[in-house]
């Protein structure tokens, strides 16, 4: 299966039908993108998942929904998203990510999933009826760590796994424009535009390197993402694609003028 990079944005994308990026998700299974046939089970890496160490949900049975964000409208804190677990795939995740050295890999069997996961899934296949499990991220590594965490998951794909990192393109949310509406035509600051230009200009050309090393290629690295928490999750499925792999870009669309929606499919080159 192809791998995929999906900016989540605010968790406003649960319920704001302005959002183009809402739309762009629900048409998921209808326009095909991961293929005619549902994922046997899906691997979420999120930014909202940070441990020391890899760690994967083994969950046997639904995976509960974690509502980690506060001050937003209370329908949101009624949504549910109830996929169950993948306890096998998650223990064939650890085992792979063992075997290419990253062990220790620790196993939470309490974690259900964050809205970095199951805001996007609830759009994307809203029967909750395809397995779900997530891998954490870890702040203190640099890209090329990530990166090769994909690789070491590749195999996951040849079984039917949907691999895909959930964050945001870009990520400052001190400098997040909330005066503007979400949808605001607002043109995004320099710092935004010339990062998120950067990042499709790199992908599609093909230049892995330089992303992995974005802090010191990319215009503006520090104001996009003061920390790499969502940025992350990009990384590991463009490893898990394979070297080589071809990049398109999937959607694109701002909220609040700073908050780039940009969404990656990465393909395996035949």
């Amino acid at each position: 299966m192809d791998t995929f990079f999906i900016s989540h944005g605010s968790p406003t994308l649960s319920i704001d039908d302005s959002l183009p990026a809402r739309h762009f998700l629900k048409s998921w299974v209808p326009a095909g993108l991961a293929g005619p046939q549902p994922p046997r089970a899906i691997l979420v890496v999120s930014g909202h998942w940070e441990t020391d160490a890899p760690t994967v949900n083994v969950i046997h049975g639904t995976n509960d929904t974690i509502y980690d964000f506060y001050g937003f409208p209370d329908q949101m804190y009624k949504l549910t998203y109830p996929a169950p677990g993948a306890p096998d795939v998650a223990k064939r995740a650890k085992q792979l990510l063992e075997d290419a050295g990253f062990g220790p890999v620790a196993e939470d069997r309490r974690r259900g999933l964050d809205h970095g996961a199951w805001v996007p899934l609830m759009l994307m296949y809203p029967e909750a009826n395809v397995p779900v499990f997530q891998l954490s991220v870890q702040t203190a590594r640099d890209g090329a760590y990530h990166y090769d965490l994909g690789k070491a998951l590749a195999p996951l794909r040849e079984d039917g796994v949907l691999i895909f990192g959930s964050g945001s393109a870009t990520h400052n949310l001190r400098r997040i424009l909330r005066t503007f509406a979400p949808t605001s035509h607002e043109p995004a600051p320099r710092w935004a535009a010339e990062f998120d230009a950067w990042l499709k200009e790199s992908l599609l050309g093909g230049r892995h390197e330089d992303v992995k090393r974005y802090q010191e290629k990319a215009p503006y690295a520090e104001a996009a993402h003061p920390r790499p928490d969502h940025f992350y999750p990009l990384h590991v499925a463009l490893g898990a694609a394979g070297e080589g792999c071809e990049a398109e870009l999937i959607h694109h669309s701002w909220s609040n003028a700073t908050l780039s929606y940009a969404s990656y499919r990465f393909a395996t080159k035949n």
